[in-house]
């Protein structure tokens, strides 16, 4: 009777079972830690933002890791877990409203010497481009996909995913073509 209350030894089967999860999931995480924290901080980015949304990611890798069949399709998968965990993220925040529009604010406080780069004007200027035109290359530049990887990922159309690539880059070379950034006056 009292043998049926005892705690239960795991079957060894369970146990190598166990251990072959923990050692798939440390190997994804070691291999794709950087380039997914990377591309949650271009999504927010604030830096504590982007590792909260990056533990919150492969917390949900590690209870979804079986359902991930290909270890080739694992940045993509991984991707779509961080865009999605990046959308709860708004859900779940209420927002402060202002009636000053925000691009047109000019940040006065920052002493960063990043200001004369060329980096620092490439991130703004892809900080500035819409959404639909921003998050299609980032993926393609940060996380190397392809059309098709991003279509996917996107739930759009490849040839969609290719428009918006080609317009965002042509913004982009409209920015640096600017006569403000060649230091030609309009004048």
């Amino acid at each position: 009777m009292f043998d049926s209350l005892r705690k239960k030894k795991p079957e060894p089967a369970v146990l190598s079972e166990m251990l072959t999860k923990q050692r798939r999931y440390d190997s994804l995480v070691r291999a794709l830690h950087t380039d997914i924290f990377r591309y949650a901080f271009w999504l927010c980015g604030d830096k504590h933002v982007a590792e909260d949304i990056t533990q919150e990611t492969f917390l949900r890798a590690w209870r979804s890791l079986d359902s991930l069949n290909d270890e080739k399709a694992a940045k993509a998968w991984l991707i779509t877990i961080l865009r999605r965990e990046n959308a709860r993220r708004f859900e779940r925040k209420q927002f402060d409203y202002s009636d000053v529009e925000q691009d047109l604010l000019e940040d006065v406080l920052s002493t960063s010497h990043e200001e004369d780069t060329e980096q620092y004007w490439l991130r703004r200027q892809i900080g500035k481009l819409d959404i639909e035109y921003r998050e299609p290359l980032l993926l393609q530049l940060i996380g190397g996909f392809s059309g098709e990887e991003i279509a996917t990922m996107l739930e759009l159309n490849r040839n969609t995913v290719m428009t918006r690539l080609f317009r965002a880059r042509n913004q982009l070379k409209d920015a640096l073509e600017a006569p403000e950034v060649r230091g030609q006056s309009n004048g």
